[in-house]
């Protein structure tokens, strides 16, 4: 329990017992643990040289030496301010390193006669990841994302977390858009409400145009295919392409329902996503195109079309488009 502080398990058992039974002797100590003497004496060593034991053995003049362990109220607090500067050293060289490794990505992405590459192919998924986690890890100030779909796969969850974690503890802001339809997915939602409890922001809407993700205002990857996710990505980084794609994001954001707050319903009572399925079904989409569009299943789509026809008290789909009409629903 005491690894951080620089103690192992074997040192942290001396210790414990030096700490529960002062006035202990060497040979008390050996036969407790069952080491050998010379084990034990440098044990007690290591622990006296993190003013974790008195200066020196006790009780010599009457007889064996015994050994006493240091108050932990006051020790324990020493060595832990100790690993805490040894940390803020760290974290100091590794944002010096992080600022080394952005310059020289930085050179390698400039062109001999300088400026960046104002768009660049990324030929399949596996490329698209690799590049997101570069990018997650050189972000300084803020990653937008626009994620349609329902549940999030539990391997993209688990490579997402530590990518994540890193940012928001760098004090990236994170804000993120997900379709209404993730909120019936217990996983994809648990990992969601963890990283809004580091700091990130996260709202839904109904549908979502395409994948997108924005990074400190600079590149932004947007799908080559918006229907097939695996082809591949563009990564923009034209100051005009990048601008429009966060100007996307920011109207989106204005009339995204926050998340832990039930998509409101509007004046005739319909939630977002129910007024977004017959919008879909007014423009001639099928069950199934609405059910893609809207990231849900073909049974959520049916379901969610008898609940409205049983509202508007009518018999058949014709009836409830004619009546969702009168009614000025659509």
């Amino acid at each position: 329990m005491l690894e951080v502080l620089g103690l192992d398990a074997r040192t942290e058992l001396v210790y414990r017992l030096v700490l529960e039974e002062p006035e202990l002797r060497l040979d008390e100590i050996v036969a407790r643990l069952g080491r050998s003497e010379d084990d034990v004496r440098r044990t007690l060593d290591q622990l006296a040289e993190l003013c974790l034991l008195d200066d020196g053995p006790h009780g010599a003049e009457q007889g064996p030496p015994v050994f006493r362990a240091l108050d932990p109220a006051a020790s324990l607090p020493f060595l832990l301010s100790r690993r805490e500067a040894e940390l803020a050293r760290q974290q100091r060289g590794l944002e010096v390193a992080r600022d080394a490794m952005s310059a020289l990505t930085t050179d390698r992405g400039r062109r001999a006669g300088g400026g960046f590459d104002a768009v660049k192919r990324l030929e399949g998924l596996d490329a698209v990841r690799e590049r997101l986690t570069e990018l997650a890890e050189l972000a300084r100030a803020e990653c937008l994302s626009l994620l349609p779909g329902g549940a999030q796969s539990p391997d993209t969850l688990e490579a997402s977390w530590p990518l994540d974690q890193r940012a928001l503890e760098r004090g990236v802001r994170l804000r993120s858009i997900y379709q209404d339809s993730f909120r019936n997915d217990p996983p994809t939602l648990r990992y969601v409400n963890r990283l809004g409890a580091l700091g990130a922001e996260s709202r839904t809407l109904p549908t979502l145009p395409l994948v997108m993700v924005v990074v400190d205002g600079e590149v932004a990857l947007v799908p080559l295919d918006p229907d097939d996710g695996r082809a591949g990505a563009l990564e923009l980084r034209s100051k005009g392409a990048v601008a429009v794609a966060r100007m996307l994001f920011e109207q989106l954001w204005v009339n995204a329902a926050p998340l832990g707050s039930a998509p409101a319903r509007d004046g005739n009572g319909l939630t977002p996503q129910e007024d977004e399925l017959l919008s879909l079904l007014a423009k001639g989409h099928t069950d199934a195109t609405a059910a893609r569009r809207l990231g849900v299943s073909l049974r959520t789509v049916r379901r969610m079309n008898a609940e409205l026809t049983a509202r508007m008290q009518v018999r058949s789909r014709f009836q409830a488009g004619a009546e969702a009409a009168r009614r000025g629903w659509v």
